[in-house]
C-alpha cells in the first residue's frame, strides 16, 4: 500500500536551516523520481526539487543554491535540506513521485519568520 509521511517542519528565523524527511512506502516510490512540493493558501501546489533515478537533481530557480534533495534508497527515505530560509519559503511541504501519484501525505508545515 502506498504511503507518504513527511516530517521535520517547524518554525525558523530567516537565514536558518531545516531538514525535511519523507518516509515513502510503495513500489511506485521505489522506482520513480522523487520530488518535494510545496503548497500555500491561494496558490497551486508546486514542485520545488526533484531527484531522478540517475542521481541527477533539478530545482526551481527560487530554491537553487539553498535547497538540496537527497534519497536513501535502502530505507526509502527522501530528504530536503533547506538552508538560508526566507519568509517566502513558508508553506506546507510534501514529497511525492515526479510526476506525482494520487497518494499524498499530510505534509509538514514550514514557517519562516522573525
Amino acid at each position: 500500500q502506498e504511503r507518504l509521511v513527511e516530517s521535520g517542519g517547524g518554525w525558523m528565523q530567516p537565514g536558518g536551516s531545516l531538514r525535511l524527511s519523507c518516509a515513502a512506502s510503495g513500489t511506485i516510490f521505489e522506482i520513480s523520481p522523487m520530488g518535494w512540493y510545496r503548497s500555500v493558501p491561494g496558490k497551486q501546489r508546486e514542485l520545488v526539487a526533484t531527484q531522478f533515478n540517475s542521481g541527477k537533481t533539478n530545482y526551481k530557480d527560487f530554491v537553487t543554491g539553498r535547497f538540496t534533495i537527497s534519497r536513501d534508497h535502502t530505507k526509502n527515505l527522501v530528504f530536503l535540506q533547506m538552508n538560508n530560509l526566507k519568509p517566502e519559503d513558508t508553506a506546507v511541504y510534501y514529497c511525492n513521485s515526479v510526476p506525482p501519484s494520487q497518494c499524498w501525505g499530510k505534509g509538514t508545515l514550514v514557517t519562516v519568520s522573525s
